[in-house]
């Protein structure tokens, strides 16, 4: 037949004749009941059917199976509600008449509330077996409908979730193991570091007295105080990075992105470099960022990789060499920052091993010190920012450390502060009045260490109290301008007597600063949140400390000249 106008064609009959084979093939399932034997004789889904009531007119081979019933204790008889945990029934109730705004009857009514509407529901509750022992299911409920009567039954369709919820509860145990393990490691370190850094801080604290002492030291003495304060350093710096990487390891390093200028943070970087890289007669060249660079990152971790980075460039490079720093756009989402020096160089096997922990390639028996962790800890820490860290090295040639980090647009120029800025270096005894400085403080030596300071500064009277109960009666009867705290303190700890200074009219006023070894980034950050107005870490760089106490005098006769003046008013 040829094909003109609509005249049918020979595809179009073979479709009609598979349509007609489709139809005969469901109706021929239909008639020899093979899909509702398979529904009542499979063992794997127990298959329940109600009435409009809610009462159970099916009960298949699974459902038998499943709750141990036979289907005639069962049919015309209970509720699918009747096999569930009551409780979680209940509460399914409350949760729909919330969710929906429309009182709810606890029972059957509760289960088949969406499927009454429409709405096929898949919840998750409690069977309970004709032997009384029970088992977590899935269930699965649909309204039943016919075009007269509207709906005339539900179908409830259920799986045992032992299994799963067995899988469940094992790995939830096993992350809170985990977590508790983390919490104890947290822990320990913490207090490692504490223990660690409270006699550290009387070495390097009496270190940097004896070297800026009067008379000044001889030149053998001066030897002797840096060897101890090199060695002192050093020593803090390994106890860093192994906190660090341990806090790293473990996901509990906090990081604080914001958009930074890589001007600014290059700039202070080099700042610190230079002294170091004089000393061993190495020639720096840093870039002159004719186009400003702004990276989101943490502030304080990029510069810690930085430094890291350039120390090694200087610290491995010959007598005479140079170190050049570098920064280029690599992409338009991110910016690198390179840090080339003269050295040595290093072999690809070498390369391979460089971010090893632990691992100095060899160097462990050279007059350089250092611990083989800062190059891991920085390659985590570019990681975590979401940056990426690498290295281009030639033996007899030198190495390339790079760094990129993303792109991020200038941030706008915050308002300006409503509240007087606290200036450092503050001329605090411009008016000829004594300053008075309480140190609340149980150590001995970290006692003495502070003594010796203050008896530096004849502006600034140093009163004393050796546990957290001790000094809130002193700060209350003398008012003294600053208060200095430790934290670990016999009785209450500091963070407990600010909370009471705080709260009380007198001293409410006083600012606050901690002076701790409580250095762990969480503390510092439990600190900061308690209220404290600095919080100083142990062991005490002289210079930060009196910078510290400056400000907080400055913002203590700030706030005086305030209160005098309101109540003037």
């Amino acid at each position: 037949m040829s094909k003109t106008g609509n005249s049918p064609t020979l595809a179009d009959d073979a479709g009609r004749a598979d349509g007609i084979t489709e139809v005969r093939r469901q109706e021929a399932l239909l008639k020899t009941g093979a899909l509702q034997n398979a529904i009542l004789t499979s063992a794997n889904f127990s298959i329940i059917a109600t009435d409009e009531k809610g009462i159970i007119q099916l009960f298949n081979v699974g459902a038998e199976r499943m709750l141990g019933y036979l289907a005639a204790e069962v049919v015309n008889k209970i509720s699918p509600s009747d096999i569930h945990d009551p409780q979680e029934v209940m509460a399914r109730a409350q949760a729909l008449s919330l969710e929906l705004a429309t009182p709810i009857t606890p029972g059957f009514e509760a289960l088949a509330f969406k499927a009454s509407r429409g709405i096929e529901d898949i919840y998750e509750l409690t069977y309970i077996c004709k032997d009384g022992s029970r088992f977590p299911a899935i269930v699965s409920i649909t309204a039943l409908r016919d075009d007269y009567d509207g709906i005339i039954g539900y179908l409830l369709i259920g799986t045992d979730n032992s299994v799963r919820k067995q899988v469940e509860l094992e790995l939830n145990n096993a992350m809170a193991v985990a977590e508790k393990a983390n919490l104890a490691k947290s822990d320990f370190l913490s207090s490692m570091s504490h223990e660690l850094r409270t006699p550290l801080s009387a070495i390097l604290g009496f270190a940097q007295l004896m070297e800026s002492g009067s008379p000044q030291p001889t030149p053998s003495q001066k030897r002797s105080i840096d060897q101890i304060l090199k060695s002192g350093w050093y020593l803090l710096e390994l106890i860093n990075e192994i906190l660090d990487l341990a806090l790293i390891e473990s996901g509990k390093l906090p990081l604080s992105p914001e958009p930074i200028s890589l001007t600014e943070v290059v700039r202070e970087c080099q700042a610190m470099i230079e002294p170091q890289a004089q000393k061993r007669d190495i020639r720096t060249t840093f870039p002159q960022f004719e186009i400003p660079y702004f990276v989101k990152a943490d502030r304080t971790r990029v510069k810690q990789v930085l430094i890291n980075l350039l120390s090694n460039a200087v610290k491995y490079n010959k007598v005479g060499g140079a170190v050049v720093v570098d920064c280029t756009a690599s992409t338009a989402e991110r910016v690198r920052i390179s840090v080339q020096d003269t050295g040595e160089g290093l072999a690809p096997d070498k390369v391979t091993q460089l971010f090893q922990p632990f691992n100095r390639l060899g160097k462990e028996t050279g007059v350089d010190e250092g611990t083989g962790i800062g190059l891991t800890v920085s390659k985590r820490l570019v990681e975590l920012m979401n940056g990426e860290i690498g290295v281009e090295s030639t033996l007899g040639v030198g190495s390339v450390f790079w760094i990129e980090l993303n792109l991020t647009a200038e941030p706008r120029p915050a308002a300006a502060a409503t509240e007087p800025t606290a200036v450092a270096h503050a001329q605090v005894n411009a008016d000829g009045r004594l300053r008075t400085l309480l140190y609340v403080e149980d150590n001995p030596a970290s006692q003495m260490l502070v003594e010796d300071l203050i008896a530096r500064r004849p502006d600034i009277r140093l009163l004393s109290a050796m546990d957290g109960n001790r000094g809130v009666e002193v700060a209350r009867a003398s008012r003294p301008d600053v208060i200095l705290m430790d934290i670990n303190l016999p009785g209450i700890s500091g963070i407990q007597a600010l909370k009471i200074l705080r709260a009380d009219p007198v001293t409410a006023h006083i600012p606050v600063v901690a002076l701790s070894a409580n250095a762990m980034p969480r503390d510092i950050a439990k600190g900061l949140e308690a209220g404290f107005f600095r919080y100083l870490t142990k062991p005490i760089k002289v210079n930060e400390f009196m910078d510290a106490l400056d400000v907080a005098l400055k913002f203590s006769k700030t706030q005086s000249a305030r209160a005098n003046k309101e109540d003037k008013a």
